[in-house]
């Protein structure tokens, strides 16, 4: 226990390295650990496209040359957007650790002022903003263009949750179209089994897999991965079978001239088709957004050493099949395997769907915890599920509401044609955002220079767009619910963040030291309570031991709670316990580094004639009399409220007490503590102002009513309740 004894350290408040969050590191071992489990969740997605890309690529059987065209778009469109764009790029912009489109918006409020912070968390963040010395002049000039422009930072925050509003929007579409793709290959071995039945399975899957979340990433990866490996290596295995015996002159689409040609000679019907081709890529976004619960490494290598190869070979070995049979381009998947392989193909890629849904599902819970720390969100209940890798996380609100929304649309959708028509628009409106951040990125926080930067930002913005101009042409006939989703959940998170702002400036109010609302006599340690423009107040001592509860974070001020409860009733325990808990993104902390005890300061009492009120500033401090700061450093596998908490801190005191020689406030502690032990905690109202306009109402009332129903009651709080006082106070926003 760190028993200190200046409280200079507390008034600053500059946290220690040790509790700034970082990114987490690992071994060779776990490294290749992580990379199998990866397998098992990342590409369960991105590696069943195979069951529809041709299908959803092509409304007739293709020619020679467009097939040729199609697989070479397949092929490039797996190598940049994947693997030089996602694997070689995007995993290098992680915000310690963590990846999506969110965590980068993160990093760049780490890099430049453009995010406004709660006091008491951004003592807690790691900033990391240049000098302007530092920096090329155009980045530096770009930056302050960021900086200064309220315009220029609402568009950045709007891209950054939009991003995420899109990939859990993708997050109810792709179980939907995975699974309705591999049940729909029950109609090839059985055509007489309907639509319905397909429907019925389908839902009964889908419940089945969000049932399995609480298990945890970890232990459903290391279930998982043999299931996807193993659809892999047939992807592989069928891919070389078909080439052998059938076309193997398709490998030349591995040139990109076919890819161009087909597009130059199909003209506007080759652009459309992108919109089919993207399919190939589905479940990049999920791949960078899951990078917290893996690693850069782990993923770097299960991709380029594995499920690449093995999904080029796979696409290309339909071809060569649907070049010798053009009609099986409708089921490319099923119609192209070995003879004597479908019923254990059906079976595998059943399997294979249901991991495909992982990906996003474990994307979706790594989003809205990013989300939550910056407040875009309400503070739900996150579970870590293990103690070896810190991200990876369950979200129980979010599993359940994934699970009604992707049964629904598998009812309302019905097969994975018009699925696709809804699923693309997602995937791909995500990955060009990536391409814009990450630009950002390059310049802010790689401070690149710029004439580097924009030609490759230019490229893959054109990369992007093309796609995306194809996709778009879908909106009319289904993309335009998922838009709707995403539209939404952005205007959601905005008007949560929006809520807090205003909740955190009301509250700015009562931020300030201890030594500005108590001072004291030096001679006979006579408590007064400072009221501006008022004469100091005498504070009654009552008996007992008085833990007064502040919020989460870093304590640089007087909890709210003790202001208020000094300011309505004048009165004080005899011993006082300002109690701070500081989260920390690890497992859990030794007790010897769990508790630190700061002794607390007051101004100086003036004699009764003075004509003014001591302040911190114009006045000496004293020590004030039987107070502490305990400060609780935990982690998230921690229990650190618990019923014997009075009786935890009154041990500790006790210890730093007798350490430093402090025999009349050991004295104290020990009568207050035998007397009772009270706990004191904050009731925060918040009403709006009167004069707001209506819309500004109307926002206010949402987020109010929102966060009325989501805050934590004081009795979820394990002390004995018959010691727990709520003091309620009212703040206007």
């Amino acid at each position: 226990m760190d028993m200190s004894v200046c409280s200079d350290s507390i008034e600053k408040d500059v946290p220690e390295e040790r509790d700034v969050r970082k990114k987490q590191s690992f071994g060779k071992w776990q490294t290749l650990i992580l990379a199998y489990e990866s397998i098992g969740v990342i590409y369960g997605d991105i590696g069943t496209s195979p069951l529809y890309v041709f299908s959803s690529t092509f409304s007739e059987s293709p020619s020679h040359d467009d097939l040729l065209g199609a697989t070479s778009l397949i092929i490039w469109s797996l190598t940049i957007m994947v693997t030089i764009k996602y694997i070689l790029i995007v995993l290098l912009a992680d915000d310690e650790g963590e990846g999506g489109t969110f965590a980068l918006y993160s990093l760049l409020s780490r890099y430049a002022k453009i995010l406004q912070r709660d006091m008491r968390e951004e003592r807690m963040v790691q900033m990391q903003r240049y000098q302007t010395d530092e920096m090329h002049r155009p980045n530096s000039s770009f930056r302050a263009l960021l900086e200064t422009s309220s315009v220029a930072q609402w568009f950045l925050k709007v891209v950054g949750v939009f991003g995420v509003a899109l990939l859990l929007a993708d997050g109810v579409l792709t179980p939907a179209q995975s699974l309705l793709g591999a049940i729909q290959g029950a109609t090839v071995v059985n055509p007489s089994v309907d639509s319905s039945t397909v429907i019925g399975i389908s839902c009964a899957i889908i419940v089945l897999v969000y049932a399995l979340q609480p298990f945890g990433t970890g232990r459903l990866a290391v279930f998982f991965a043999p299931i996807v490996i193993l659809w892999l290596i047939f992807n592989l295995s069928f891919g070389i079978y078909n080439l052998v015996h059938y076309d193997a002159s398709v490998f030349k689409a591995v040139s990109p001239y076919f890819a161009g040609a087909f597009l130059v000679r199909n003209g506007r019907d080759g652009w459309l088709a992108l919109g089919g081709i993207l399919l190939a890529f589905t479940g990049v976004e999920a791949l960078f957004a899951d990078l917290g619960a893996f690693s850069r490494g782990a993923i770097q290598i299960s991709w380029c050493c594995f499920a690449y190869p093995c999904l080029l070979i796979g696409y290309i070995g339909q071809a060569a099949y649907i070049s010798h049979t053009p009609s099986a381009w409708s089921n490319p998947f099923y119609l192209t395997v070995p003879p004597g392989m479908l019923w254990p193909s059906l079976i595998l890629a059943i399997l294979a769907c249901i991991v495909a849904s992982q990906a996003v599902i474990t994307g979706a819970f790594q989003l809205l915890s990013q989300i939550m720390k910056l407040s875009y969100f309400p503070q739900i209940k996150v579970i870590h599920m293990s103690k070896q890798y810190y991200g990876q996380v369950y979200i129980p609100f979010a599993n359940w509401i994934l699970m009604i929304g992707t049964v629904v649309v598998t009812a309302v959708y019905t097969n994975t044609t018009n699925l696709g028509h809804a699923y693309g628009v997602c995937v791909i409106l995500v990955t060009f955002l990536t391409t814009c951040m990450v630009t950002l990125v390059a310049v802010l926080a790689w401070r690149l220079p710029v004439y580097l930067v924009m030609p490759v930002f230019v490229v893959f913005a054109l990369w992007d767009g093309m796609f995306l101009s194809a996709a778009m042409t879908k909106i009319p006939h289904g993309a335009w619910v998922t838009l709707m989703i995403a539209g939404v959940l952005t205007a959601f998170f905005v008007l949560w963040r929006y809520g807090k702002e205003e909740q955190w400036r009301a509250e700015s109010a009562d931020y300030f030291p201890l030594s500005g609302i108590l001072s004291a006599s030096r001679e006979n340690h006579q408590l007064h309570l400072c009221a501006e423009k008022e004469p100091t107040k005498p504070i009654i001592s009552t008996h007992g031991l008085g833990i007064f509860f502040d919020k989460p974070g870093s304590p640089a001020v007087a909890p709210p709670v003790l202001a208020h409860f000094l300011n309505k009733f004048t009165a004080a325990p005899e011993f006082i316990v300002l109690f701070h808990l500081r989260p920390l993104q690890v497992p859990t902390i030794p007790l010897e580094d769990r508790y630190q005890i700061v002794r607390c300061y007051a101004s100086e009492s003036l004699p009764t004639d003075a004509s003014s009120i001591p302040t911190s500033s114009n006045s000496q401090r004293v020590v004030l009399p039987n107070c502490f700061r305990f400060i609780v450093r935990y982690g998230y596998t921690d229990d650190v409220i618990t019923p014997n908490l009075g009786q935890e801190v009154a041990e500790n005191l006790r210890r730093f007490l007798v350490e430093n020689g402090e025999t009349a406030a050991l004295q104290s502690l020990e009568r207050a503590y035998a007397a009772q032990v009270v706990y004191i905690v904050g009731k925060e109202q918040l009403r709006i102002r009167r004069g707001s306009g209506i819309l500004r109402w109307l926002i206010l009332s949402v987020f109010l009513w929102v966060r009325g129903i989501t805050a934590r009651k004081v009795q979820a709080l394990n002390v004995p309740v018959d010691r727990l006082v709520e003091v309620g106070f009212v703040k206007d926003i």
